[in-house]
């Protein structure tokens, strides 16, 4: 008389979806990141600040930064105050077209160096103002020793 198992087969470790779900967040991980070093023009110096608070990064913020000598550059490129705020326009269209509320969500942080003149400073935030932009905020480090 043969017995029968009747229990089930042992279970098997399934590779392939492992695999799979390993590269989606690998995919999803890399989209999603920003580098900000690519945004951080290396030849500003921030001023320091003993208050305020460190504030996360947005998804679509535009960090601008200014130098000591007024160029005015995002993501490494240059750009006069005329074709910033052309720039700061069409996105501002595009973000209302979208319908992601435009100018009032559209987040600027002006990373200004130390040494620039309280006058380019004001200039900047008059051109980003000008291209229906009010979320403007800037950039500080923290001073050490407080």
């Amino acid at each position: 008389m043969k017995i029968r198992d009747n229990s089930p087969p042992p279970a098997s470790f399934q590779l392939a979806p492992m695999i799979d779900i390993v590269f989606l967040l690998l995919i999803f991980f890399l989209v999603t990141y920003q580098i900000t070093e690519k945004e951080k023009d290396l030849d500003v110096s921030v001023p320091t600040a003993t208050e305020g608070s460190e504030q996360s990064r947005v998804a679509n913020e535009i960090v601008i930064n200014l130098t000591s000598e007024g160029v005015i550059s995002i993501s490494g490129e240059v750009y006069t105050k005329e074709q910033l705020k052309a720039k700061l326009e069409r996105i501002v269209k595009a973000s209302e077209l979208a319908n992601t509320g435009g100018a009032d969500r559209q987040p600027v942080r002006i990373r200004g160096d130390a040494n620039v003149t309280y006058q380019e400073a004001i200039e900047l935030v008059d051109v980003v103002r000008k291209a229906g932009i009010w979320n403007i905020g800037f950039a500080t480090k923290i001073k050490n020793g407080s």
